[in-house]
């Protein structure tokens, strides 16, 4: 049994079905039918390459593995079961003689006020495809803005987090929302205006210094206000108010500050390393023969470096899927044992364009080279849709992009404060208890990852809210026009489909009037190897319930390390 179909998890299973050749039955617990190949997000955010492109097929590529569609919200070790929630509600147990625990990691939080409600992450395909959409929508809006103010706070994004993700973000960002400047003008003086800020010292602060002065110069370049030693004090609907006492009137609020593992391994109840499950240089939990633990889950001793872990990256997720392959295979009597050992061979950085940041073995590179090396590594390490990627981006450098709404996404689908970032959240939907308190009836209680209202707002807003109940700020992301389609004042009920800004983005005036009336209680690292590239007890036995929050996610940035620095995969 795998769970999670990362880096680590897709590995796994994958060289596991090679070795064992039909002599063991593999299951992969997983709660979307495809791998997610991260580095290249930031580009579907761009709109450079379509969704799919970024996605490959766990039926298509393991024909030998059982895929089973659910997140795990409980293990019986002793009992030797997972236990799952399938996509629509439906609960499942799944017998495993081994368990390889590659859950990988969620959205890091901090205790600002303000940004749980008001901001977005990065981790998964619904948050770029919401980004994608919303970008578009804010420089629209922007462009026939009457009041300046308003222009100038639409065309204004903010990424906090200047690590590998909110890097490559803000660089994407910039050049996206330009062009569509170059198409559609916004009033006299006015430009995009991108933000990215950190509290460490330097852009990229976990990689080595000179692409980390590449990429600050190609983001300054480009018109980007690098921020470093800033960060957000408290974000509201209409704004964030930074550490330096500057407050930056926006609409959108980015969150790449890092990652925390997946709260499944703090519920194992077993030895944890800020929130990763220990295990030993051979990926095996001790004490527990049959449970193993790879990627971000897993804290993993750096034999390089005696004391430390290895760094929750996508480079260190993909080789420990192979190393948990094998040593899995050697606990059923194919092969042998081996120890996970990994030296660094360099770093890729996509600044958009032809720009990059690279230093393949050691050799720092930058501009035209880097920008080459970087694209062909990523094709080289994709396991699969390398023409698709490559066709998307020659036409991307032909032809203009096509910067439209889809609407596929709303801002309520991908809260920040959730377990599951690569599983949109949809109305009446299926409430895991990773994903907060489930209210009845598949309803999430308020302020549990409930469907808020989308983040922008109007500033009539306050004028069409729902009457006083538990102080809530609107989301941070949403339409100049949704407030002016609200219902109309009545008992505290959550935000109903038709009530979601990307919708009324696009309604007409007459919806309001046709909406129900309110009723009581509605409610990388990642330079790899070409070798590496794809092609206490009782009776009864002991349940781990998966807990919904890692408790180390409120607490503070120790002193001087960076928030952005634990782990861009």
């Amino acid at each position: 049994m795998i769970v999670g179909a990362g880096f680590a998890g897709y590995r796994a299973a994958r060289v596991l079905s090679r070795l064992t050749r039909h002599k063991a039955d593999i299951t992969l617990l997983n709660p979307t039918d495809y791998f997610l190949y991260l580095p290249l997000l930031p580009q579907v955010a761009a709109g450079i390459l379509e969704p799919r492109r970024v996605t490959v097929s766990l039926t298509g590529t393991l024909p030998d593995v059982r895929l089973v569609l659910g997140e795990a919200d409980a293990v019986d070790l002793d009992g030797h079961t997972v236990h799952y929630t399938g996509p629509e509600g439906d609960g499942g147990t799944l017998p495993f003689d081994r368990l390889i625990l590659a859950a990988g990691s969620v959205n890091k939080l901090l205790p600002i006020p303000g940004v749980a409600e008001h901001a977005h992450g990065f981790r998964g395909l619904p948050e770029a495809l919401y980004l994608r959409d919303h970008v578009t929508r804010q420089m629209e809006l922007a462009a026939s803005a009457d009041d300046p103010a308003s222009c100038a706070e639409r065309c204004t994004f903010v990424v906090v987090g200047a690590g590998y993700t909110g890097t490559e973000v803000a660089a994407q960002g910039k050049l996206f929302t330009d062009s569509q400047v170059r198409r559609r003008p916004l009033r006299a003086g006015m430009r995009p205006r991108w933000l990215l800020l950190d509290i460490a010292e330097r852009v990229l602060p976990e990689l080595d210094e000179s692409l980390s002065r590449t990429a600050d110069r190609v983001l300054r370049q480009r018109g980007v206000e690098v921020r470093m030693g800033t960060s957000v004090k408290e974000a509201t609907h209409r704004g964030v108010l930074l550490t330096d006492g500057e407050f930056v009137d926006t609409r959108t609020l980015v969150w790449c500050v890092g990652v925390r593992p997946d709260p499944l391994a703090e519920s194992l109840e077993l030895p944890l390393e800020k929130g990763r499950l220990l295990v030993d240089p051979h990926l095996q939990v001790p004490g527990r023969p049959g449970l193993f633990a790879a990627g971000d889950a897993a804290a993993v001793p750096d034999l390089e470096k005696p004391g430390a872990y290895t760094p929750m990256t996508a480079q260190h997720a993909w080789r420990q899927g192979k190393a948990v392959a094998h040593n899995v295979a050697a606990s059923l009597g194919l092969g042998e044992r081996r120890a996970y050992r990994h030296r660094d061979l360099g770093f890729v950085v996509d600044l958009g364009g032809v720009k990059a940041a690279a230093n393949p073995l050691g050799v720092p590179l930058s501009g035209v080279a880097a920008g080459a090396v970087t694209r062909g590594y990523h094709l080289a390490a994709m396991p699969g849709n390398r023409v698709r990627v490559a066709a998307d981006w020659l036409l991307d450098a032909v032809l203009p992009r096509q910067a439209v709404q889809l609407g596929l996404v709303r801002s309520w689908s991908v809260p920040l404060d959730t377990a599951s970032p690569e599983v949109a959240r949809v109305p009446g939907g299926p409430e895991k208890a990773r994903a907060g308190n489930p209210g009845p009836a598949g309803e999430p209680r308020a302020g549990e990852g409930a469907e808020p209202a989308d983040a922008i707002q109007d500033p009539d807003a306050g004028k069409h809210a729902e009457p006083p109940g538990p102080v809530k700020e609107p989301d941070l992301i949403q339409d100049a026009d949704a407030a002016k389609h609200a219902e109309p004042p009545g008992p505290v009920k959550e935000p109903d489909l038709v009530q979601d800004a990307d919708a009324d983005a696009d309604a007409d005036a007459d919806a309001a009037k046709h909406a129900e009336p309110p009723g009581p209680g509605k409610q990388p690292d990642l330079v790899q190897a070409p070798e590496d590239t794809p092609g206490a007890s009782s009776d009864a036995p002991a349940v781990h319930k998966h807990r919904p929050r890692d408790p180390s996610a409120l607490a503070p940035p120790e002193p001087g390390s960076p928030a952005s620095s634990e782990g861009d995969s």
